[in-house]
Formats: structure tokens, C-alpha cells, sequence
């Protein structure tokens, strides 16, 4: 079938309708483009200001969570600490931590300068899918990819997260980019820059490792294309690059009890696409349009469907064993569903705009680039509820900031603080209070995390004695109501209720403070117990 590549809208390097497929003249390989460096800068820049500006907004609004709580402590150890540390647990996250250890010294701990990072790297991430299409395929789909992505709402969600998960997608879009550009333009130096990106993807996330499939498949087609140094110099940068990647994965693979919880469903799967893009009305269509795009997408279609198809069957179908089907675990394959919309939009415009300017080549082109606008600007819309849920709180995670502030308004001196629940309160609680010079002391704490080679602390066995000078003593538990002493020690429990009375209660978002005060001192023999001072607050 002949194809008025015409009307294409800017697609016109392109023949059958499949884009990115026009060969050399000397049957070598894709026909070398080069672009001028104000308009690669510009290509970069405009996605990577969109995605920033929807980042950046309200990027210190929400607390941190417990995972990001996690990596602030982790940042703030030194590097013996850093090292006992991961050798329980996280070594998969090594890399990153250490980024951030530097990060914390030179720009602290703020919510915002920890989240800076990840939000750099997401709209850089955008950058680069706008390059990485625009070498694939056109410009006009390098365009309205980037400016699509940076509108995803998870885009925003994970821009806004102190874990590594934005720079996995970053890593992943700069490794493509830069394997493309070495099969096209095969130069020593280029593929040194692919095997120096390698190691980026593994140290970001190693789930993202799993997009080394359709690379090795792009490899394969370069070289039956007649690129015959394609296959060698693919051999050689990934073996190096996986060099620096296997001895921590090796030491995370003894480390999986940290994610053994992770048992999907079918509903899991069922509800992937609002996960990974934020919400159904951004999700659905995305992935709609992507499904299309494949029909139209030439030589990069097999690819293309690998990166988005086989890293959520493969994770889902192993979860029981690995334990890996996540969304954010997911993350990267979404600039690559994004891509193939962008494909179909702008191949679906050529028919379009045929219809709609007849045959005048100009405003054809002109009224194509109308299209796309209009298609970045629907999804925008549709993706606005999306993007305001993704600022906001966290279903399920407690109000610590709101915890800190009740402290800090009621605290005296000599208070003590204990925890129960099971959603890390002394890591979230020591976050929240950690430039309170007056903050309560950790009285059933007997060994450190620091000491314990862990995120939380060894508490102490012998309660009586711990607690024996404590008279006023703050507990925090995202325990449900009226079950305050439950998943903590049996003995701690026991103690609390026979020597304290709790005096005020304090109810938040999936958390509540209770002060308790001893009824008998060890001094007087006196009740600190007054009925006036008992209070409930929600």
C-alpha cells in the first residue's frame, strides 16, 4: 500500500507509513540525521520545563512517607554506618543512598532539597524521551512525547519522592538513547557511552535492568540491517557495563524478606494502568494509543513492545518469588508507552489533515502540528485530577508532621516517647523532630539503629527498668483506637498499663498520640493521675 507521506505532518522521512524505517543509501543502516545544537537543546528543554514546572509546584506540600523517611536516614549515616546498614538490608539501594549522603551535606534535609534530586532527574527524564523519539521516528514525535510525558501524573508523583525510582526512569531513556545513537552512528566513542549507562540503570533500580531485553533485540535488527559491528561492540559495552552491577545485585538477592509482602493479585494487574500512570483517564488512553502505535511504529515495534509488555508479565508472573510487581517498581516502561501514543497521534494526523487543508504542503504541516497541541493539551486536561491527587497525601500513611507539632506544643522536660503500630513511627517521628533540640527522649531504646545495622532501633527488654525515671511519657501508634498497646512488646505493654494512665489522646490520619503519666512516682508515692488533665482529642 503507497502511503502520502505528505501528510505526515513533519513524518516525511518515513516510507510504508512506518517511522524511523528509511535506510541509508549505502544499505548500512538508518539514514544519519543530524540536528543542529540549538534545536537539540531546545527539543530537550521544552518537556524537561513542563515536567519541572509540575514537579516543582508544592514539591515540600506532602510529608515524606515512610520510604522516603528511609532514605534520609540512610543518607545521613556515615559511611561505616551506610555500611553496616546494607548489609542487612538495601544494598540495592546503595548507590542512591550515596548520591544522597553527599546531597544531604551540601544542600540538607529538608522535604523539598531531598525531593530535588528525583525532580531533576523526572524532568530531565522528559528531555530525553523527546530526543529519544525524535531519533527514532520525527521531531513532531519527539515533541508531543516529551510534552505528554511530562504531564503523566505519576510523572509528578515520583518527581516528588525521595527514592531512586525517577532516576531509574532517566537512566533507562539515556541508555536507549544512547544505543540508538551508536547503531546509528557507530563510533568508539559512542559506544563507550553506552557502556558507561549500563551500570546507571542497575543502580537506579535493577527491575529497570529488564529493558537490556529490548536493547539486545534492536542489536539484533541493526545487524541483519547490515550494521555488522552492531552485535560485537553490543557484546562487549553490556558485559563491562554489567560488571558493575552484578556484585550488588548478588548481595540483594539475599535480601528479598524486605519486599516479601508484595503478593499481587488479578485485580493488581487488572488495575496497572491507573497505578503506573496516575489515574484511568490519562492511563486508559495512553495505552490505547500506544497499542495503535505499534502498527505503526517499523522497526522499533518489536522493541517497543518488549520494554512495555514483558517487564509487568514477567515481575507479575514471578511475584511469588521475587516479589517485583510494583508500579513504581514499573515506572520506566511508561515513556515508552507514552512513545507509542505519540507515534499514533501523529500518524493518525496525516489522513487528518489531508482532509482538512487539501494540497498545500505548508499549511498541511501546520494544521498537523494543531492536532498534536490539541491531543498534549486533552490529555493535559484529562490528567489535572490526576496530578492534584498525586500532590496530596498518601493513602494509608500516617500525620507524623502532625504528630511533631503536638509534641512540640505539649512537651517538657524529662518526657520520654515510645512507639507502637507497625508503619516505622521512630524513623517517621525522628524525621519530624530531628531540630527539636527539647524532643522527648527514646527511653526504650537500648540499641540504636546505627548500632543495630537496621532502620529501627533494638528496644529495650527489661521495660520496668527503662521506664523507671520516665513520668511523663508520649506514645505514638498507628495501632487502631482503643488497641494502643497491641504489636508492641508483651512486657512493654504490660507495664504501660499498670504504671501509666493515659491522660490525653490525640486522634490524626492513620495515627494517634496519647500521653500517659505515671499513677504512682517511685519518689512520693503520689498519683500523677488528675482527672481534669484527661482529654480526648480527634
Amino acid at each position: 500500500m503507497t502511503v502520502d507521506t505528505s501528510a505526515l505532518n513533519g513524518l516525511a522521512d518515513n516510507d510504508a507509513g512506518q517511522l524511523g524505517d528509511q535506510e541509508s543509501a549505502d544499505g548500512g543502516g538508518a539514514a544519519v540525521r543530524r540536528w543542529s545544537p540549538f534545536a537539540t537543546a531546545a527539543l530537550f528543554l521544552l518537556p524537561t520545563a513542563a515536567a519541572l514546572v509540575s514537579i516543582l509546584k508544592d514539591l515540600s506540600g506532602r510529608q515524606l512517607w515512610r520510604d522516603e523517611h528511609a532514605t534520609w536516614w540512610a543518607a545521613g549515616l556515615s559511611f561505616g554506618d551506610l555500611g553496616h546498614l546494607i548489609r542487612s538490608i538495601d544494598a540495592v539501594f546503595t548507590p542512591y543512598y550515596i548520591l544522597m549522603h553527599f546531597w544531604v551535606d551540601a544542600a540538607g534535609d529538608s522535604a523539598s532539597a531531598l525531593r530535588l534530586p528525583s525532580a531533576i532527574a523526572m524532568g530531565a527524564a522528559a528531555g530525553l524521551l523527546a530526543l529519544l523519539a525524535r531519533r527514532m521516528f520525527t521531531t513532531q514525535v519527539g515533541v508531543v512525547a516529551g510534552l505528554a510525558f511530562a504531564v503523566v501524573p505519576t510523572v509528578t508523583r515520583y518527581g516528588q519522592e525521595a527514592r531512586p525510582y525517577a532516576f531509574a526512569v532517566a537512566a533507562v531513556l539515556l541508555s536507549t538513547l544512547l544505543l540508538v545513537r551508536a547503531l546509528e552512528q557507530p563510533t568508539f566513542k559512542g559506544w563507550i557511552g553506552y557502556t558507561l549507562s549500563v551500570p546507571l540503570i542497575g543502580w537506579s533500580h535493577l527491575a529497570s535492568m529488564a529493558v537490556l531485553l529490548p536493547h539486545v533485540v534492536m542489536v539484533v535488527i541493526a545487524r541483519r540491517r547490515g550494521n555488522h559491528i552492531a552485535a560485537w561492540a553490543y557484546a562487549a559495552a553490556g558485559t563491562m557495563g554489567l560488571c558493575f552491577v552484578l556484585p550488588m545485585a548478588a548481595a540483594g538477592s539475599t535480601q528479598k524478606g524486605q519486599i516479601s509482602w508484595n503478593n499481587p493479585g488479578t485485580k493488581d494487574l487488572v488495575n496497572l494502568p491507573q497505578h503506573l500512570f496516575g489515574s484511568w483517564a490519562v492511563g486508559a488512553p495512553v495505552m490505547a494509543l500506544g497499542l495503535v502505535g505499534l502498527c505503526f511504529a517499523g522497526r522499533y515495534a518489536l522493541p517497543l513492545a518488549l520494554w512495555v509488555l514483558v517487564p509487568p508479565l514477567a515481575t507479575y508472573a514471578t511475584a511469588a518469588q521475587l516479589h517485583l510487581f510494583l508500579p513504581r517498581y514499573l515506572l520506566f516502561t511508561v515513556p515508552a508507552w507514552v512513545l507509542l501514543a505519540a507515534v499514533a497521534v501523529c500518524r493518525l494526523a496525516g489522513p487528518v489533515t489531508g482532509r482538512l487543508a487539501g494540497q498545500v504542503p505548508t499549511f498541511r504541516i501546520a494544521v498537523g502540528w494543531v492536532l498534536a497541541a490539541a491531543s498534549v493539551a486533552a490529555l493535559a486536561w484529562s490528567a489535572l485530577p490526576g496530578i492534584r491527587e498525586a500532590r496530596g497525601p498518601i493513602l494509608g500513611e500516617p500525620d507524623f508532621r502532625g504528630v511533631a507539632r503536638i509534641i512540640k506544643d505539649g512537651q517538657q522536660p524529662h518526657d520520654g516517647i515510645a512507639f507502637g503500630g507497625v508503619m516505622t513511627e521512630r524513623r517517621g517521628m525522628a524525621y519530624e523532630l530531628r531540630d527539636d533540640s527539647g524532643r522527648p527522649h527514646d527511653v526504650l531504646m537500648a540499641r540504636t539503629p546505627q548500632q543495630a545495622g537496621m532502620y529501627d532501633a533494638v528496644e529495650c527488654k527489661h521495660p520496668v527498668a527503662c521506664l523507671a525515671k520516665t513520668d511523663r511519657l508520649w506514645l505514638v501508634t498507628t495501632s487502631p483506637p482503643g488497641l494502643q498497646y497491641v504489636n508492641m512488646p508483651k512486657a512493654t505493654a504490660d507495664v504501660l498499663r499498670k504504671e501509666f494512665r493515659v491522660i490525653r489522646t490525640t486522634k490524626l490520619t492513620d495515627i494517634q498520640v496519647l500521653l500517659l503519666k505515671r499513677v504512682v512516682t517511685a519518689a512520693t508515692g503520689s498519683s500523677g493521675d488528675s482527672a481534669a488533665d484527661r482529654k480526648v482529642h480527634t
